[in-house]
């Protein structure tokens, strides 16, 4: 009977590709620990990412394919998720109690960005994962609605200082409506948006969070300028349309965290099909396949191509987005799917050489 070694397991794993890191767990620097005992092999794999949803599956595969090698007579593989602090921009501080902070955008209004902030946000925490949101989007706040939060919601006040996040669904939540009127718009020029945009994000005590959301304000002005330069983000989500109107603004997007050295982890694209509720057929009513051509014309990923859904817009405005008032469709698992690359891509992005594996081998 043959005897198992080291090189044997890690060939093994390197036939497998984590699909939202591309590349397979021992070239990723998951791989933690290696133990052989005779023909017992236990391995311990650790994702960057939060990926609750997907680990088991994959820890699965992996122990099939072990369990398959000559000289193993039984595997087991765990997957553990340990989320650690990234940012791009070095000089500006990170924020307490939040270890990544996303950014999504869009160059235009009406392209469904808060409604994707709201569906990542609530994917990142099904996935196992600590999340706020913060509503950026201070001349149009729409997260209060989208989460179910009545009207006249206000935070808690800590030590005349902190404001304390709302929580809802599992997600602690903060936004510029909690603290106007809503029959009152905010008539404001941006150098006093930016100020409270930033007060907001430095004075919420956020609790021990893995990610923060940034509903940012559509376009790419002075504020979002601002908020780019001075708020520690880890990386950027782009949202737009097909159509070539959004497609454009959505390229300056793109090209403005370019320009302050933030990494664009991807684009989502909205109501890329509109399939008739009734015959069923499938019209691409905003263009086809511009979210692709925008993805692959900057080198980043098509994190999604979402279709123009009723369900999507009823199940965001009555409090409940898609993500956990259907979780088991297959919208909601898009948006999973979405969120756990985003995760893996912030892994990615200032990836640390991985550590090395603790070797125990047994002649038993």
């Amino acid at each position: 009977m043959s005897t198992i070694t080291r090189e044997a397991v890690e060939a093994c794993l390197r036939q497998f590709t984590d699909p939202h890191l591309d590349r397979d767990p021992v070239s990723a620097g998951c791989l933690r620990e290696v133990d052989i005992q005779g023909g017992r092999v236990r391995v311990r794999l650790e994702l960057g990412y939060a990926a609750g949803l997907f680990k088991s599956g994959w820890a699965q595969m992996l122990q099939m394919a072990l369990e398959n090698l000559d000289g193993v007579d039984a595997a087991s593989v765990e997957v553990d998720c340990v989320i650690g602090s990234h940012k791009a921009q070095a000089q500006v501080p990170a924020l307490a109690s939040v270890k990544n902070v996303i950014a999504v955008a869009s160059g235009k209004g009406g392209v469904g960005k808060s409604t994707t902030a709201a569906n990542l946000a609530l994917a990142l925490a099904r996935e196992g994962a600590r999340v706020g949101i913060l509503d950026a989007d201070i001349y149009g706040p729409s997260q209060g609605i989208m989460f179910g939060l009545p009207e006249g919601t206000r935070p808690q006040v800590r030590e005349q200082k902190w404001f304390v996040p709302v929580e809802a669904h599992g997600v602690q939540v903060m936004s510029m409506a909690f603290l106007t009127d809503d029959n009152t718009p905010v008539v404001w020029r941006g150098p006093m948006v930016s100020g409270a945009l930033l007060q907001l994000i430095t004075q919420t005590a956020w609790n021990d969070l893995d990610y923060l959301v940034v509903d940012m304000p559509p376009g790419t002005g002075d504020i979002q300028l601002t908020l780019a330069q001075k708020v520690p983000v880890a990386g950027a989500v782009i949202v737009t349309t097909p159509q070539d109107l959004a497609l454009l603004d959505a390229k300056k997007g793109v090209e403005m965290f370019r320009k302050v050295n933030i990494p664009v982890l991807g684009v989502v694209e909205n109501m890329a099909v509109h399939v008739c509720s009734n015959c069923g057929h499938v019209e691409h009513l905003f263009g086809e396949g511009g979210g692709e051509k925008l993805a692959a014309q900057y080198g980043v990923d098509l994190l999604a191509s979402l279709p123009l859904s009723m369900a999507i817009r009823m199940q965001a405005d009555g409090g409940k987005p898609t993500v956990i008032a259907d979780p088991q469709s297959q919208i909601a698992m898009i948006y999973q799917q979405m969120a756990r690359t985003v995760g893996a891509r912030i892994a990615l992005s200032e990836q640390a050489a991985p550590a090395m594996p603790n070797i125990m081998v047994s002649d038993d």
